[in-house]
């Protein structure tokens, strides 16, 4: 590969990694660009950590007939164990940054897996390249960069130094666009994608705020105090991300936003902006019944294997609520504020008072089309007037 047609990938690099938020279209263009060039490219991937609960990297592969395949690698045992015995775990193992393994023997090949299928398919040789971040001042360790051919003999050095020369530009594109995608994904994970979306984009001044008519949804676990007191800390944690789980995945499946966690509930919001206010409320009664329906079925397996179980109080509710940054100069909270907020948790005491493991607001059940039925009037604690309450029909 000539100099000039470096200089030009690493150009056109630094600019699509500047443009461009999509890693494996940069990743993928740089790849059909060297090929072009004259490089003997049959494969390369190119894997990057991620800052996600339930991810432990993204992997991007892509094949000289153009193809390009993304992987979102889980966080979980199996993949862990997968990753053990792979050529990135075995050279971060060794803190070796590169290694070159010639396929064309087959006792090489046979050292893990992954070189021992791509022997099969066709390749001479694969070199993988570890490429180190900052120091570690976030999980975006660094990238891992492999490459393969099927030209006999292998690579050749000429190959290397051009891809040694190619690979700060990349590593420096895959390190802005990785950031990017922490932050979005860390601030989904710990604020809410919209909540998220919204702080990336500039609204973090105290006081930044905006009126948001929603759908309140207010779950609450009974009996979850008192089996605090009693058990282990740590079973007490398990038992309580398991019915989180139960409760809080038809939030987002039915295009709700938890805003927060408190203690053994949750409070979400279904905006009527995007959608209409009977939408809004239909959506949050689907929420509702489906995370019912999965905390008892939850409930029935604890109880078959002799574990506590734990009931669902759900209060739903419509207003008009303050929705943005509220707290110190220098430590916000992004929340709702506002008398709807108010009287949802009100609700949720005098449902447990009642015995009614769901109830409406006026507002809330007069939006809805299934049919519902007043339990009269009620006080709220510190709500100056009566509320009517209901109960589904």
């Amino acid at each position: 590969m000539q100099g000039d047609h470096e200089r030009d990938l690493i150009e056109w690099l630094l600019r699509e990694g500047r443009d461009s938020d999509d890693l494996g279209a940069v990743f993928a263009g740089a790849c059909a660009r060297l090929l072009s060039a004259g490089f003997p490219l049959w494969r390369a991937s190119l894997a990057i950590p991620a800052i996600d609960p339930t991810l432990r990297a993204m992997s991007f592969t892509w094949w000289r007939e153009g193809e390009l395949s993304t992987e979102r690698v889980a966080a979980d045992a199996a993949t862990a164990a997968v990753f053990q015995r792979s050529p990135i775990f075995y050279l971060s193992e060794r803190n070796q940054p590169a290694a070159r393994w010639n396929l064309e023997d087959p006792e090489t090949a046979r050292q893990f897996l992954l070189l021992e299928e791509l022997r099969q398919l066709g390749a001479t040789e694969y070199a993988l390249r570890l490429v180190s971040f900052s120091e570690r001042r976030t999980a975006l360790t660094g990238v891992a960069l492999s490459m393969a051919t099927d030209r006999p003999g292998g690579f050749v050095d000429a190959d290397m130094e051009t891809a040694a020369r190619l690979l700060p530009a990349l590593a420096v594109v895959a390190y802005r666009i990785g950031l990017l995608h922490v932050a979005t994904d860390t601030l989904g994970a710990y604020l809410g994608p919209t909540t998220g979306r919204h702080v990336l984009e500039g609204m973090i001044r105290r006081g930044d705020s905006q009126t948001l008519s929603v759908a309140l949804l207010l779950a609450d676990l009974r009996g979850f105090t008192a089996l605090a007191d009693r058990a282990d800390g740590a079973a007490v944690v398990g038992w309580l991300n398991e019915h989180l789980d139960a409760i809080g995945d038809p939030v987002g499946e039915c295009g709700g936003e938890i805003l927060k966690f408190m203690g053994d509930g949750l409070l979400a919001v279904f905006p009527a902006d995007a959608v209409d206010a009977a939408t809004a409320c239909g959506n949050a009664l689907a929420a509702a019944a489906e995370a019912r329906a999965r905390n008892l079925a939850l409930n029935a397996r604890r109880a078959a294997a002799g574990a506590p179980e734990l009931d669902l109080s759900v209060v739903l509710h419509f207003g008009d609520v303050v929705y943005g940054n509220v707290g110190t100069a220098r430590r916000l909270d992004f929340t709702v504020i506002g008398p709807a907020v108010n009287e949802a948790s009100r609700m949720e005491a005098l449902g447990k008072a009642l015995g009614r493991p769901l109830l409406l607001s006026e507002t809330f059940a007069r939006r809805l089309s299934r049919p519902s039925v007043s339990l009269g009037w009620h006080s709220l604690r510190g709500i100056a007037a009566e509320r009517e309450i209901f109960v589904l029909d």
